[in-house]
């Protein structure tokens, strides 16, 4: 088991749910993954950072201050000793105390879960590796959603797939709940 090991849980947030203000294709599925690592590294008395969004965008249209929106999903809520970084751009190093945080606990190693994977997940992937992280991102334990790019619509799990891939490439070993549980703790 690596000690210098911390798991980074990207807005897992209510908007991202079923009557949410913008809901996720498998965000269900992804939290319970989630919450299977999470008790993982709190069983093992790992570090758990859990990263908020907070919109402050004029034009923003979900995790809005002071809605029930923007809290932290109620599977995954952070304890009291967990580390919640709250930030306002995809990337959660953006402009944040993630970094000197991170470094001030020798962490080498992240697990990343979270949403969205086309967005804050994979912003947050690459700048880590840009910083000199080794990352693990688990796939099942992201949600994304459909797009539309020039008139087309991708599918949810079309997006998933193309991102885990390109992340998968060079920036972050890419991998199942199952697996990571299995062989990674």
């Amino acid at each position: 088991m690596i000690q210098n090991k911390a798991l980074l849980i990207i807005d897992v947030q209510n908007d991202y749910f079923e009557g949410g203000k913008a809901e996720l294709v498998g965000s269900e599925a992804a939290v319970r993954n989630v919450g299977r690592i999470l008790g993982r590294f709190r069983k093992d008395n790992l570090p758990v950072v859990h990263i908020q969004h907070l919109s402050v965008r004029p034009d923003a249209s979900f995790f809005l201050p002071g809605s029930q929106g923007v809290e932290i999903h109620e599977a995954v809520k952070p304890l009291d000793r967990e580390q919640v970084v709250v930030k306002h751009y995809p990337n959660s190093f953006g402009e944040t105390e993630l970094l000197d945080y991170l470094k001030s606990k020798g962490i080498t190693d992240l697990a990343i879960t979270g949403m969205m994977t086309h967005m804050c997940v994979d912003a947050t992937a690459r700048a880590a590796k840009d910083f000199g992280f080794n990352c693990v991102v688990v796939g099942d334990a992201c949600a994304t959603k459909d797009l539309t790019v020039n008139g087309e619509k991708v599918k949810a799990h079309e997006v998933q797939t193309a991102f885990l891939a390109a992340l998968s490439y060079f920036y972050a070993e890419v991998t199942t709940t199952d697996k990571y549980l299995g062989e990674a703790l």
